[in-house]
């Protein structure tokens, strides 16, 4: 993956997609393999403009992305269009799967950054379980309240950090954009609830949220540095609980 003089900007999506794509390519491999086709069915909960969608319809899957915002739906089909791929769109929530497909109908359900926003993520991951066939996979992208208390020090904000660190929910205050937020253990906790086997979870964003962009930018190799230490922490036992995102993928 290329990334010379890329900003630290442009880099965070690159190093998001590294890390995440890792470990989806793994469950791409091993579901296919399983199921005796190379074609998956894959949705996409709140998938938005097509970040994953698009390129998993690039290597031939069936995917269905289901989102709320008929603005990002628009901008999904236009990002299909141009990358030649077929994508479904479908307008609803994470609640409203079971509505929407029938079950045992999908082979990988993405939820990332949903379940900080719905408002029963119990409800959300069994709508995703009874949506998976069996042996299917559900991967989930989720914030992590050490990270958001790391980065409120960080920018000066001592109270609201403290705040995160003591808040249930991981919320910094009334002011905060994310209605709650994710420990390993809390989302270990929420997809063994749900019925999932849980398998290893990996830190996203451990360094690239944290490093100054006059270290990355113009600066011959440093983007492609950053992505490989990001690679190597992701699933530090110590490093993956600051990452800004936790992901881990659970096995019905």
């Amino acid at each position: 993956m290329r990334a010379e003089g890329v900003t630290r900007q442009a880099a965070t999506p690159a190093v998001r997609a590294a890390v995440v794509w890792e470990a989806l390519r793994g469950v791409l491999a091993e579901r296919a393999a399983a199921a005796g086709r190379d074609r998956l069915d894959i949705v996409d909960a709140g998938g938005g403009t097509g970040g994953f969608a698009v390129p998993l319809a690039g290597l031939g899957h069936a995917v269905t992305v289901v989102d709320p915002s008929p603005d990002s739906l628009a901008a999904l089909e236009r990002r299909a269009a141009e990358a030649g791929v077929g994508v479904r769109a479908l307008q609803g929530d994470a609640a409203d799967l079971a509505e929407l497909f029938p079950p045992d109908s999908a082979d990988l359900v993405l939820c990332h950054s949903v379940l900080e926003y719905v408002e029963d993520p119990i409800g959300a991951l069994g709508a995703v379980a009874g949506l998976l066939r069996r042996g299917g996979v559900v991967s989930v992208l989720a914030a992590n309240p050490v990270a958001s208390a790391l980065h409120r020090a960080l920018s000066g904000h001592f109270d609201e950090a403290r705040t995160v660190l003591a808040d249930p929910r991981g919320r910094w205050g009334d002011r905060d954009p994310t209605p709650r937020r994710f420990s390993a253990q809390g989302l270990a906790e929420l997809l063994a609830v749900t019925g999932f086997a849980v398998g290893e979870v990996h830190g996203v964003r451990v360094f690239a949220d944290l490093v100054p962009s006059r270290l990355v930018d113009g600066e011959p190799g440093a983007a492609e540095a950053l992505l490989a230490l990001e690679q190597a922490a992701a699933a530090h036992p110590v490093l993956r609980d600051i990452a800004t995102q936790l992901h881990v993928l659970g096995h019905k």
